[in-house]
């Protein structure tokens, strides 16, 4: 299972990981037949499912951690084959291709070469890449997603010609500052939220003024510019994501018709939502007063579990909480 890499937005201030992302969504006008009018009583009192499903951040709340190739720039400026042969996985990655490969990993006990050479194989990115040559060195983190990702960037990188290997290096204090120097890794699978306020902090000083947002090509816009004072270049964002995210059941999802957190917000009108989260959540601007203050969502209690673990989930499928906090790519939301 996903490690908590960032534990997403919600934690950055006091780690230096991810702040989340999403693609943004629907208006959330409401699309349900309980969003016509607020609803009353306890209509939106927590129900319990098996299935979890995550409600789309339509507004924007979460910042972009869209996966995006990031590269020594020395290796770009040598390799002009490589960078394109990483964007071409940008194209085609998604965010439920992730859960799955994700999952595959995690509750299917296969392996994270295995899943990753399906994924190149199955996708068609390999088609057509134009062709380069040389050893180069794709870092990964020290949890399954990351694993899968550089292997599936090493396996699209062979295919363009280039002798490429995997090597994982643990948390981004370590591997960042390895990446910038390019003499132990030239290639990394990043999180575009993070690294752009990790780059940040490296350019203009831990207390610098964060510049994400959940605009992802604003996000990758702002971030380039601070890169190349460092000596990176980053690719295009993939539309997958690994993000704060907030999942309910299945059948509460059903029950209300609801798919966004804006819809959720027009149906539940009378504040019986339970939310479901980290000790952080109810003074973090990513979980609780985000959810308040963007979507203008009432609840009716706030039961403390952990960063988007078993524990989270756990309590959403049994009925605890109306929805809580997960992490997008969770292999756990397969369907």
């Amino acid at each position: 299972m996903r490690q908590p890499r960032a534990l997403a937005p919600l934690l950055l201030a006091g780690l230096l990981l991810t702040a989340a992302c999403g693609e943004s969504g629907s208006s959330g006008t409401g699309g349900s037949t309980a969003s016509g009018s607020a609803a009353s009583g306890d209509a939106c009192a927590p129900v319990a499912g098996d299935q979890l499903v995550v409600l789309e951040d339509d507004q924007q709340l979460q910042n972009a951690d869209n996966i995006v190739p990031a590269v020594t720039s020395a290796t770009a400026a040598a390799n002009p084959a490589l960078l394109p042969a990483l964007d071409a996985v940008s194209a085609a990655l998604t965010t439920d291709q992730l859960i799955e490969m994700n999952a595959a990993v995690d509750l299917e006990r296969q392996s994270a070469e295995d899943v990753a050479a399906a994924w190149v194989e199955e996708s068609g990115v390999t088609d057509g890449l134009e062709q380069g040559s040389g050893p180069i060195i794709v870092g990964a983190g020290n949890f399954t997603e990351s694993t899968i990702l550089a292997n599936v960037y090493a396996g699209v990188l062979d295919a363009a010609g280039f002798d490429a290997s995997v090597r994982e290096v643990g948390n981004r204090d370590l591997y960042l500052p390895a990446l910038i120097s390019g003499t132990d890794l030239q290639v990394f699978p990043e999180y575009l939220a993070t690294v752009t306020e990790a780059v940040n902090r490296q350019v203009n000083g831990p207390d610098a003024a964060p510049i994400a947002s959940g605009d992802a090509q604003a996000t990758r816009d702002a971030l380039q510019p601070l890169a190349d004072q460092v000596g990176l270049t980053f690719g295009t964002p993939s539309e997958a994501a690994d993000q704060n995210a907030f999942a309910v059941t299945q059948e509460f999802a059903d029950q209300l018709g609801v798919s966004t957190l804006s819809e959720l917000a027009d149906a539940c009108g009378d504040g019986s939502l339970v939310l479901g989260g980290p000790a952080e959540c109810p003074t973090r601007p990513y979980c609780q007063p985000g959810l308040e203050q963007t979507y203008g969502l009432e609840f009716a209690e706030f039961r403390e579990f952990d960063a988007g673990g078993p524990a989270t989930k756990a309590a959403i499928q049994q009925g605890e909480v109306s929805m809580g906090l997960v992490f997008s790519s969770d292999g756990a939301l397969a369907q």
